[in-house]
């Protein structure tokens, strides 16, 4: 960067710097990994910040993304006792996205039979219900046993699940805990056989939840 143009930015950053320490900016992010910020209870998801990331191989040139959204559960959390953590969610799969319109419209309508080639028009909303929780050894981490019922079929999925992050939201003050977790499916054992094995039979799945404690 020219000296001329150095001078000219120092007032602008000192302007910025002294604005931030009039408006008080946070230290620290309000989330923070740190177990000792959880608290036993029953947790909602947060809607609007709970997602699952699905990502399959396309033709054998690159993995294709796509995004489920709105997602609605409970989780029953004592971090004295992770084994006895419980976790229920419905996914609406009517509120697939991805970056393509046309393969979003593709994925959520009848083919030329009648017979979707994906989920169809009306897909009701998949499930997943755990039924064993594993905890890691290093108490941030756990193995999430349960079953997915996707396209109208139950079958058994295991998520790899770590804590994210936990402390009181900044926006009403409500305890917040956060996971990451990843599992992989075949989409044929849910009945979603269309375009293999142009597209993968292996679906990989990302989850990123936030939670809420209920008052």
């Amino acid at each position: 960067m020219p000296q001329s143009v150095r001078f000219l930015a120092l007032p602008a950053v000192l302007a910025f710097a002294g604005a931030s320490a009039l408006w008080g900016a946070p230290a620290q992010t309000p989330g923070q990994p740190d177990l000792s910020r959880v608290v036993a209870g029953t947790y909602t998801a947060d809607a609007g910040h709970t997602v699952v990331v699905w990502r399959v191989n396309h033709m054998g040139f690159a993995d294709y993304f796509g995004l489920f959204g709105a997602i609605t559960g409970t989780l029953v959390l004592d971090p004295a006792h992770p084994e006895a953590a419980q976790v229920a969610m419905r996914i609406p799969v009517s509120k697939l996205v991805t970056a393509n319109p046309g393969l979003t419209g593709a994925m959520l309508r009848p083919n030329s039979t009648g017979k979707p080639d994906y989920f169809g028009p009306k897909p009701a909303d998949a499930a997943f219900n755990s039924t064993k929780v594993t905890p890691g050894a290093d108490g941030k981490s756990a193995v999430i046993d349960g079953k997915l019922t996707l396209n109208g079929v139950t079958k058994p999925v295991s998520i790899a699940a770590k804590f994210t992050g936990a402390g009181k939201s900044p926006y009403g003050g409500g305890l917040n805990v956060g996971f990451e977790g990843t599992a992989r499916i075949n989409r044929s054992d849910f009945g979603l056989n269309a375009d293999i094995p142009l597209v993968g039979e292996q679906v990989e799945l990302t989850i990123s939840a936030t939670f809420q404690k209920k008052s």
